[in-house]
């Protein structure tokens, strides 16, 4: 019997082995089970006696395998439960090795939805599992993954009736969620109601095309949290694959799923601990960088987060995930997002502002801005696009790098090797820009990531290679 267990996304098999035989009442489940698991002895115990099943006089150990994985939740109830009545031959089927069960057991029989069961559905396809008993839960969505067939059943007895083939299953009624993508988009603030800021709204489109972090420095008020918060309304919605990772990692946590398909947006306050951003706890959950997962983390001034919480930071912004360790076990979650910053110039908001004067001393200001970003001109006011206009730009630049990697990355992730295999710059071009890094002082990754800024300035104009005007704008937009 085959059951699905969890390291925060990632997934194993879990196998199921029962041992019966005639003696004293006795139930024990060995395979390191957490408490939820032990628990599992009495809900099974009690949902097949309401069924007219009796374990009176029957020695039975339960063994979950692989024995050194912490077992952990009720999840593993229901292929516990069929398991058992297998042993005890009250149930004649033959299940294939590629056949897998989860769900919570009540004490009626009935069969409820557990947390994390979608990283579970994720984890089974991904193991080769080709049908998936599991109960219905309302708040996900309807699920298609070819080639796992999913068996919703809604009680034990469901499962016996499927398995042993006596035609008295019913699939439950399954009530399709109707999906609004844009439902989300209602809540953000469009590009066009932001007056001016034409230079900063030009390099958020640039960011969202080629998935490139941002930080957004001047004195308070000049609009820095404004747009932060419109950006993500020219985001293109998640895609299937994609949205259902959300949606999983959401459940981990314990927070309520989005409902549509907008990327998701986090903006934790500064003096959030480091726990809460990168993730853990005593049995490690989700942070704040994982439920950004293919959307956007916004942290509102930055220079207020202790260096250990945005050391953190640099493993998740590399690989794009992040490994938590504790005692009781070691997780790996997924932490692609965009990094939206923004800070004041200097401690008291207002070095280089016209209209204030700046109280703070140079060596203040040169240990606040600890970043060699200078204030960006938002004072320039004219009509823009609305954000429907800008995310279809950033849609179609995107799909011009899918098609170019061959798979669903962006020019700011793409491995640099691939990124110059596939756009290549011109020998002069090359010469000139390491010429201008030895000038500059510039190190290899900064140098990569103009060339990264660049080639996404040329998908936003369609344009199949990287003209000098483009490293012009890179360069600009990477030391202003």
């Amino acid at each position: 019997m085959i059951s699905i267990g969890l390291k925060g996304m990632e997934g194993y098999r879990v196998n199921v082995e029962v041992g019966s035989y005639v003696g004293n009442d006795f139930f024990k489940i060995v395979g390191l089970p957490d408490a939820a698991v032990k628990e599992s002895k009495e809900r099974i115990i009690t949902a097949l006696r309401s069924l007219g099943y009796t374990l009176s006089g029957q020695k039975i150990t339960i063994n979950l395998s692989p024995a050194d994985q912490k077992k952990m939740g009720p999840m593993f109830d229901l292929p516990m439960a069929i398991a058992v009545l297998l042993s005890l031959h009250e149930l004649e089927a033959v299940i294939p090795e590629d056949t897998a069960f989860v769900g919570a057991l009540s004490l009626d029989g009935s069969i409820q939805p557990v947390e994390g069961l979608l990283p579970a559905v994720l984890a089974a396809k991904k193991l080769g599992i080709k049908k998936l008993y599991m109960p219905m839960d309302e708040k996900l969505p309807a699920l298609e993954l070819d080639p796992l067939e999913i068996i919703y059943v809604a009680s034990l007895q469901d499962v016996i009736g499927h398995l042993s083939g006596q035609g008295q299953w019913r699939p439950p009624f399954f009530k399709k969620q109707e999906e609004d993508e844009n439902q989300d988009n209602l809540d953000y603030i469009d590009f066009r109601q932001i007056i001016g800021h034409c230079d900063a709204k030009h390099a958020l489109e640039i960011a969202a095309a080629g998935e490139h972090h941002v930080l957004l420095t001047g004195p308070p008020g000049c609009g820095k949290s404004l747009l932060a918060g419109s950006f993500p309304s020219i985001l293109p919605a998640l895609k299937k694959e994609a949205h259902l990772e959300v949606l999983s990692l959401y459940q981990l946590s314990r927070n309520a799923c989005p409902r549509s398909k907008t990327p998701p947006y986090r903006n934790p306050h500064h003096s959030a601990s480091g726990v809460s951003i990168i993730g853990g706890g005593q049995y490690p959950k989700p942070g704040e960088i994982s439920l950004a997962h293919h959307g956007v983390l916004f942290l509102d001034e930055i220079g207020e987060f202790s260096k250990k919480t945005l050391d953190m930071l640099r493993q998740p912004l590399e690989d794009g995930l992040i490994t938590i360790s504790r005692t009781n076990a070691t997780v790996t979650c997924p932490a692609t997002f965009i990094l939206l910053a923004a800070m004041n110039p200097c401690p008291c908001g207002y070095s280089g502002s016209n209209s204030h004067y700046c109280t703070c001393t140079s060596k203040q200001i040169t240990a606040y801005q600890n970043l060699s970003l200078t204030p960006i001109d938002f004072n320039v006011a004219a009509a823009t696009d609305n954000s429907e206009m800008v995310q279809g730009r950033v849609e179609e630049a995107r799909n011009r790098q899918y098609e170019r990697y061959g798979s669903e990355v962006c020019n700011g992730r793409v491995p640099f090797e691939i990124l110059m295999k596939r756009s290549p710059l011109r020998d002069e071009q090359q010469r000139q820009l390491q010429r201008l890094s030895l000038k500059k002082g510039w190190s290899n990754r900064t140098q990569i990531k103009i060339i990264r800024l660049a080639r996404t300035i040329a998908d936003l104009q369609a344009r199949r290679t990287i003209s000098d005007e483009h490293i012009s704008e890179a360069i600009q937009l990477n030391t202003v």
